[in-house]
């Protein structure tokens, strides 16, 4: 049991300095100018259809919302959404830490889009959608 307690306490450490690091490598890139919106990471609640055998009971959702000031177009957010999505080792780290769900919003937070992590990755023997 203690490791248990042990192993819950790290992967939530680990999981807040992906969140932390993902905020900190969006601001760096919006002062540079290499991106134009400033992109914000939270953890959240996840979709329930999509858990797999990694999914953390709460909070597998992991959400980027879009500080632009304006409505992002569906365009927008899934360009954002495919930077991650086209990230084989960010996508893996995010499952293996027990997301299940992307989420990308708008400054508002009330127009997103969401996508299945599990679906986009090739592993465990699962074949993506075409």
């Amino acid at each position: 049991m203690w490791e248990n307690i042990i192993s819950w306490f790290g992967e939530l450490s680990e999981r807040r300095k992906v969140i932390k690091s993902f905020n900190q490598a969006s601001k760096n890139a919006f002062i540079n100018g290499s991106a134009n919106t400033l992109l914000e990471a939270k953890i959240t609640m996840g979709e329930t259809e999509y858990k797999h055998t990694f999914s953390k009971f709460l909070a597998s959702g992991f959400t980027i919302k879009a500080l632009s000031g304006r409505e992002l177009t569906r365009f927008e957010m899934e360009n954002i959404g495919r930077i991650v999505m086209e990230n084989p080792e960010f996508l893996r780290r995010l499952i293996a830490l027990g997301w299940d769900t992307l989420y990308v919003y708008s400054a508002n937070g009330t127009k997103g889009l969401k996508w299945k992590l599990f679906q986009e990755t090739l592993i465990l023997g699962y074949k993506k959608d075409n």
